[in-house]
């Protein structure tokens, strides 16, 4: 494969007129630390369940997610509360509802503070916001409180994305870009902002799935600040965004399924995901490449930002697009410190793009200018935009 050609694109480390670029990263958790060395034990002590084979299958669950730490919102303090959260069968949604709209309002709140300032420039200069979440379910929206939380201006224009699931933070960047381009001067803030308390239950084994989500799945919230033409003095852009595209797999809509019950949200993931990412992936970045007019692709002379929905999913995508294991770093060092957290991934897998590219500046290696930022979600869709990092 040939080197990418992007003399047309502007190779200068500025970004092009009118696109689109990430300005600012925030990050938000809740208190509680998990370790996952310790999470077998003590999920099986918090719901009464001394089933042998299921805890066995668990702890073989968390050896193979790869994943190290992290945060959630349920506490001892919250089943303490709320008992019934943790038996069987109870009609428990609206408890559960009461806790996720007030975590994930607090988070995002949190996260897009500490954005906001990373960015320097005043909040009355954000225009826009996009909220994303898959977490809770409520009218008026998260969006609503959020800038109620923030202090935002009631004429911000606001865009709701709800159940969009892991794909929802690259989605969320696609429809940021949009309004930015289209919208002269404007500074959108982007949120993204996830807990799994709307889907904690007790193990059963009747719900093998359920333990996957436990082994692998974490909470927490992220926000970026995105605009065009950024003020060479008071901003400094990190990633130009600079094509993006969406397209859903027809009839693999049971593939990534979920239902908000009486007892929560119920998912149901099929064991051919990884499979089915894999064999779609390829066509996928060359149809998002070709429509970006990039002449060549060599897929180890770009950088990566890929959603870390699992080791299976980034495994797969490394074998079929045969990528240098450096390549994959910062979404399996995502995995690994914080879980598969949603919508929220994204953030922080570019947040570890931008150190590990800073590092290598710092040790005069160079690094790559151009890349992808992927995730998948239900549908099954796939969300794409080709970046440039403007770090290097």
């Amino acid at each position: 494969m040939g080197s990418i050609d992007a003399t047309e694109l502007g190779s200068e480390k500025k970004p092009n007129p009118g696109k689109a670029t990430i300005i600012a990263i925030g990050k938000a958790f809740p208190q509680q630390l998990v370790m996952q060395e310790y999470l077998v034990d003590g999920y099986f002590k918090t719901t009464n369940c001394d089933d042998p084979e299921l805890k066995q299958k668990l702890t073989r669950l968390c050896k193979t997610t790869t994943v190290k730490t992290r945060y959630v919102v349920m506490s001892e303090e919250i089943l303490n509360k709320y008992p019934e959260l943790a038996i069987e069968g109870g009609s428990t949604v609206k408890q559960r509802l009461d806790i996720c709209n007030d975590a994930v309002t607090e988070m995002a709140v949190e996260a897009s503070r500490a954005c906001i300032k990373n960015w320097g420039r005043s909040i009355s200069d954000i225009t826009h916001l996009v909220y994303v979440s898959s977490s809770e379910a409520r009218l008026p929206g998260g969006d609503l409180f959020l800038a109620k939380g923030l202090g935002l201006s009631p004429e911000t224009h606001r865009v709701l994305l709800y159940f969009v699931g892991c794909s929802g933070g690259v989605a969320g960047l696609r429809v940021a870009k949009d309004i930015a381009e289209n919208n002269p001067g404007s500074r959108v803030l982007l949120a993204t902002s996830e807990t799994t308390i709307i889907g904690f239950k007790p193990p059963s084994a009747d719900r093998p799935y359920d333990l996957v989500g436990v082994a692998l799945f974490g909470d927490g919230a992220g926000a970026m600040i995105i605009g065009s033409d950024p003020d060479p003095i008071l901003e400094k852009p990190l990633f130009e965004l600079h094509t993006a595209i969406q397209n859903f797999l027809p009839d693999t809509e049971k593939t990534i399924d979920g239902k908000l019950t009486e007892q929560g949200i119920n998912f149901t993931l099929s064991r051919e995901l990884p499979q089915i990412i894999e064999d779609n992936v390829e066509s996928f970045c060359k149809k998002l490449i070709g429509k970006a007019g990039l002449a060549h692709k060599d897929y180890n002379q770009m950088f990566w930002a890929v959603h870390p929905g699992g080791p299976a999913i980034l495994n797969r995508m490394e074998k079929r697009l045969n990528l240098s294991p450096e390549k994959l770093s910062p979404s399996r060092r995502a995995l690994m410190d914080y879980g598969n957290a949603s919508s929220n991934s994204i953030v922080y897998v570019l947040e570890y793009m931008l150190e590990e590219s800073r590092k290598a500046r710092n040790m005069n290696e160079g690094g790559n200018e151009w890349g992808l930022i992927l995730a998948f979600g239900p549908g099954v869709t796939f969300e794409g935009i080709v970046a440039r990092n403007l770090d290097v």
